[in-house]
C-alpha cells in the first residue's frame, strides 16, 4: 500500500490555492461584493445560487447544498477520489505530493514508481503507434481506411488515434529494450508470452484508440481491425492500472472539449464516439466493450446531469441498456435525467451521423426515450398487463427494481405510471413497495444551542480564535461538544487559518459532518457582530464552568473539609460570581 500523503502538505495545499482561480478554472464567476457567484454547475438553474467566498475559501450552493473547499470541488466537478483531487490540485500550483513512511517504505516507493513508469510506457506506446500511423509501410492504407470513415487529421490527432503494425514484434522492438521492459509490456498487455518462452505483440494490423483515464494519462487501448476475420475490437485486458469497468473511453477528451458538459451521450464504439466528435458532438463516451457499470454511471452523474444511453435497436443494444438503466437505479437521484435512444436496424451513431448531420442526430437526442417510459416498455414487452397472472408479473418484476431508487421524484412517478398500469391507487402500492431508508435534511436536523453556534462562528471566522486566550481548564465543563470547541479554538488561536483549512484538518474525522454544516450555517452577522457573539457566548461557557465548580467544591464541603488551596479556591469562583452580578 502506498504511503499516506501528509496532512501537514494538504494543509498546505489549501494554504496556497484560491478556490476563486480554481472554480473559475472550469465555471466562469462573476464579482458580487466581496464574494463571486455563478449558476450551481451540480444542479439546473436559471440563477445563480451557486457563492465562492475568497475570504473563508469556501464554495457554497443555497439551491442543491453543495459546499466545500477546493479539494471537494475537483472531487465533485472533475469525479475525483480524494487521493486524485490532492495530485490534481498539487500539479495545478506545480508541486508534487510526498507520502508518509509506511511500515514498508521501501516496497512503497518501488510500487509508486512502477505505477509511474507503467503510466510513461502507456504513453510512450501511444506515440508509437501515432508515428506508425503517420510513418509505417500500411501509412497509407490505414489513413484511407480513417478518411473513409469521414475522420479528418485535426480529430485523429485530438484523439491521438494510431496504428499498430501487422508484424509480430514491433511493440517488443521498440519498447522492450531489455528483459525488464519486455516483462513490463507483458505486464501492461502490450506484448503476449506464449508456453515456450516467445514474445509477441498483442495489437497486430488494428486502428489504435488510446485510452485515457480521468486525469488524462492512458491506461488501455482498444484496436479495431481494418479488414478479414478477427474481432471488430480487440480491448486491452484488465492490468494493474487499467480497470474497464471504471473507465470510459472519450470521457477525458469530452472534459477537455467543455468547459461544462450539460449532457453526456453512452455510445458502444471507439468510433462512435469520435465519429460524434468529428460532427461538432463532443459530449460522447463508450463503455469498453460491457454494459455501463455503476462506477461509470457515478462518474458521469458526478460531470452532468443529463445522460442519454444511445445503443443500437437490436437485442444485443436493448439488453446492454437494460443493464445500464438497472446499475443506474441507486445513482437516480433528483435533478438527474436519463434517457435512452435506440437507433435503426442496421445503424451506429457513426454511420448515422455521417449519414444525416450533427443537427438530425441531436434532434435525436432530444427525442430520447424517457427513464419512465423506457422502464415500462421492457418490462411490458413480453407481459399482457390486461391479464390478472400479468398483472402480479408486472408488480413482482418492478417492485425490487423500485425499491432500489433513490430519488423521490423518479419513485413516485413510477409508483403512479404502476398503478394506472394495474388499475390501482398508488396508496395500495405504498404499502408493498417499500422506500429506502432516508435520512433528514441536514439544515433542518440542525439545532443550533449556543455551543453549535460558538462552534459554527469559529468555523466561519477563524479570526476569532486570535481574540480570546486559551482556557484548557473549560475541559471539565460538562457541556456536550466542549472538547470540539476548544480543539477549534486552540487550532485557530495558533495558526492562522481559513474555513477551508479548518474542514481539511476535520475531513475523515468523526466531527467533519457537523462541522460542514456549521460551515454553511446562514448567522447574518457582520464580522464584528459575530465576534461580539462569540465572546458572549465563551464569557457564558466560562461562567457556567465557574458556577459547575463552585456546586463541585460546595458538594465535597458537605462530606470532607475543604483544604487550604480549595477554600481560596471557592472564595475566588464565589467573588467572580459576586462581580458577574453586577455587570
Amino acid at each position: 500500500m502506498a504511503g499516506l500523503i501528509p496532512k501537514s502538505f494538504i494543509h498546505d495545499l489549501i494554504e496556497r490555492a484560491d478556490v476563486v482561480e480554481i472554480v473559475d478554472s472550469r465555471v466562469p464567476l462573476k464579482k458580487a461584493g466581496r464574494n463571486y457567484q455563478a449558476c450551481c454547475p451540480f444542479h439546473n438553474e436559471k440563477s445563480p445560487s451557486f457563492t465562492v467566498a475568497p475570504d473563508k475559501q469556501f464554495y457554497h450552493c443555497f439551491g442543491c447544498g453543495e459546499h466545500g473547499n477546493a479539494l471537494d470541488f475537483l472531487m465533485k466537478f472533475d469525479g475525483l477520489e480524494f487521493p486524485e483531487a490532492v495530485e490534481e490540485l498539487a500539479h495545478m500550483l506545480g508541486l508534487e505530493v510526498p507520502r508518509e513512511t509506511s511500515t514498508n517504505p521501501a516496497a512503497d516507493a518501488r510500487k509508486r514508481a512502477q505505477e509511474s513508469s507503467d503510466y510513461e510506457q502507456m504513453e510512450r506506446a501511444t506515440k508509437f503507434f501515432a508515428h506508425q500511423l503517420r510513418h509505417h509501410a500500411n501509412s497509407k492504407r490505414v489513413i484511407d481506411y480513417l478518411k473513409g470513415r469521414g475522420l479528418s487529421g485535426d480529430i485523429v490527432k485530438q484523439f491521438q488515434i494510431g496504428y499498430a503494425p501487422d508484424g509480430w514484434d514491433g511493440v517488443l522492438n521498440a519498447l522492450g529494450s531489455d528483459q525488464r521492459s519486455k516483462q513490463q509490456l507483458v505486464d501492461l498487455k502490450l506484448v503476449n508470452q506464449n508456453e515456450q518462452g516467445r514474445y509477441y505483440d498483442f495489437f497486430r494490423d488494428r486502428v489504435m484508440f488510446p485510452i485515457r483515464d480521468r486525469r488524462g494519462r492512458v491506461v488501455g487501448f482498444g484496436g479495431r481491425v481494418l479488414e478479414g476475420d478477427g474481432p471488430k475490437y480487440l480491448n486491452s485486458p484488465e492490468t494493474r492500472i487499467f480497470h474497464k469497468g471504471r473507465e470510459l473511453y472519450g470521457f477525458y477528451e469530452a472534459r477537455q472539449a467543455n468547459r461544462e458538459l450539460e449532457q453526456v451521450v453512452i455510445v458502444e464504439g471507439y468510433m462512435d464516439v469520435v465519429a460524434l466528435a468529428q460532427a461538432g458532438i463532443s459530449y460522447a463516451v463508450a463503455s469498453l466493450g460491457t454494459a455501463t457499470t455503476t462506477d461509470q454511471l457515478q462518474m458521469l452523474f458526478r460531470a452532468t446531469r443529463k445522460v442519454v444511453c444511445c445503443y443500437d435497436g437490436d437485442r444485443a443494444g436493448r439488453d446492454a441498456a437494460w443493464r445500464a438503466l438497472e446499475n443506474a437505479l441507486p445513482l437516480l437521484n433528483d435533478g438527474i435525467e436519463l434517457s435512452f435512444l435506440f437507433l435503426p436496424d442496421g445503424e451506429d451513431p457513426d454511420t448515422l451521423v455521417r449519414k444525416e448531420g450533427a443537427e438530425a442526430f441531436t434532434q435525436r437526442l432530444q427525442k430520447a426515450q424517457s427513464f419512465t417510459d423506457y422502464f415500462f416498455a421492457h418490462l411490458t414487452e413480453t407481459i399482457d398487463v390486461q391479464s390478472d397472472a400479468g398483472k402480479s408479473l408486472l408488480l413482482k418484476q418492478a417492485k425490487p427494481l423500485i425499491e432500489r431508487i433513490a430519488s423521490d421524484f423518479y419513485r413516485e412517478t413510477l409508483m403512479e405510471r404502476l398503478a394506472r398500469l394495474l388499475r390501482r391507487e398508488t396508496s395500495q402500492l405504498e404499502a408493498q413497495i417499500k422506500a429506502p431508508a432516508r435520512t433528514k435534511p441536514e439544515q433542518s436536523a440542525l439545532k443550533l444551542t449556543p455551543m453549535r453556534r460558538a462552534i459554527g462562528l469559529l468555523v466561519q471566522h477563524p479570526e476569532i480564535g486570535r481574540e480570546i486566550p486559551l482556557h484548557t481548564e473549560l475541559s471539565a465543563l460538562k457541556q456536550p461538544g466542549i472538547d470540539l470547541l476548544l480543539k477549534l479554538h486552540e487550532q485557530t488561536h495558533l495558526q492562522s487559518l481559513t474555513s477551508a483549512q479548518i474542514l481539511e484538518l476535520w475531513r475523515g474525522e468523526p466531527e467533519e459532518k457537523a462541522l460542514r454544516q456549521l460551515a454553511r450555517w446562514e448567522h447574518h452577522l457582520d464580522a464584528e457582530k459575530a465576534a461580539q457573539e462569540f465572546f458572549d457566548i465563551f464569557a457564558f461557557f466560562i461562567d457556567l464552568f465557574v458556577e459547575q465548580r463552585a456546586n463541585e467544591l460546595l458538594e465535597k464541603e458537605r462530606t470532607a473539609p475543604l483544604n487550604k488551596a480549595e477554600k481560596q479556591e471557592y472564595l475566588t469562583l464565589l467573588q467572580y460570581l459576586k462581580d458577574r452580578e453586577k455587570r
